[in-house]
This record gives structure tokens, sequence and C-alpha cells, in this order.
């Protein structure tokens, strides 16, 4: 990425910037990576990044949109073809697992963002990642109650947030132990946990 960042195309330049800040949050506190590094990292000036970026700020929101659009769309691939809410549903949490196995600074950049106070442009974008995870899972909820795999009395709400906070205890257990490979180890049997507090098969 270093070699060929010099010489690309202004819509490659801004991808290429994405990937060096992700692959930087992999390994420090995203609020510390400055511009400076970012064009270290790829072997370019700081004035080349901002022909491309007018502020800090807008790497960010760069950097939130770009992981909004890949994991909406990997956990919406998981899902294909499935016809069982459930297993639908855990295709999607193992799914969000490996996007965060392959990109350890994913989750860091949205813990850093959702810990600001100002509402800033990548702070809304990762609101609104949430509140799009959460209408997809809210969906497979009911369709998992009217199908007789979930309890009817199931919360949909509570059960959204448990997913989505199951996976984020996951992250940062892995990020304690300084690990991405106790995700894959890790959540399948947290999964079956899950499974069975929201499935009629209690």
């Amino acid at each position: 990425m270093q070699r060929r960042a010099k010489h690309l195309p202004a819509d490659e330049r801004r991808s290429v910037t994405v990937e060096a800040v992700i692959d930087l949050a992999g390994s420090q506190n995203p609020s510390e990576i400055t511009t400076a590094a970012i064009a270290k990292h790829m072997s370019v000036t700081q004035g080349s990044l901002f022909r491309h970026f007018p502020t800090k700020d807008a790497i960010w929101e760069a950097v939130m949109e770009w992981v909004s659009k890949r994991l909406l769309a990997r956990i919406d691939a998981s899902v294909q073809g499935i016809a069982s809410p459930l297993a639908a549903m855990e295709a999607m949490f193992m799914s969000h697992i490996a996007f965060v196995a392959e990109h350890p600074g994913v989750p860091r950049m949205i813990f850093g963002e959702l810990q600001r106070a100002e509402a800033t442009p990548a702070k809304r974008m990762v609101q609104t990642l949430l509140r799009r995870y959460g209408e997809r899972l809210h969906g497979l909820i009911e369709r998992g109650k009217a199908q007789g795999e979930l309890d009817l009395a199931l919360d949909t709400e509570a059960a959204a947030l448990l997913f989505i906070g199951t996976i984020q205890g996951l992250v940062m257990q892995s990020m304690l132990a300084g690990d991405v490979s106790t995700l894959h180890r890790d959540a399948p049997g947290v999964f079956v946990i899950y499974r069975r507090g929201i499935g009629t098969g209690l």
C-alpha cells in the first residue's frame, strides 16, 4: 500500500487512506492517530492527504462510511438463502465476528467515536450504522416469532440489544487479551447460550 499510494487516482487515494487509518487503529488508540502518522504510513505528504480530505474529521467520516457499507453488506450476504430466522441470526453473528477479526481497528474506531461528546459526522455515521443493524435484527427476530422459532413473548428490542452487546463483549475481551483469534474460538459457544435464551426449546 505504501508504494502504490503515491500515484493513485483520487478515488483510490481516498480508499487507501481509509485503509491506512483502519490499519493504524488496529495497533493504537484512534484518538492518537494524526494526519502526519497517516501520511507516513502511506509514504505520502500531509499536503497530499488534504487534497482529498479537507479536514481530519472528513477522513474519519470516510472511514465510518467504509465500515458501515462493508459491514452491512457482509451481514446481508451472510443471511441470503437461509430460510430459518434463527439460523440467519447465527450466520449474521458469525459474519460480524469474522469482519472484526479481519479489521481489528474497526471496533476501536467505533468505540472511540461513540465516546466523543460532540456530534461529529463520523459519530452520526456510527449511530446510523447501529440503527440499520438493529432494523435487520428486529426483522429477523419478528420473523422468528412468527415462524415459531422464537418465543412469542420475547422482547424484540431486548433480544436485539443483547445480540449486539454480546458481540461487543467478545470484541472487548479480545482487545483485552490482545488476540483477535479469541473471537473465532469463543463466538460459537457464546452464540449457543444466546440462542438458548431466545429460542422456544427451553
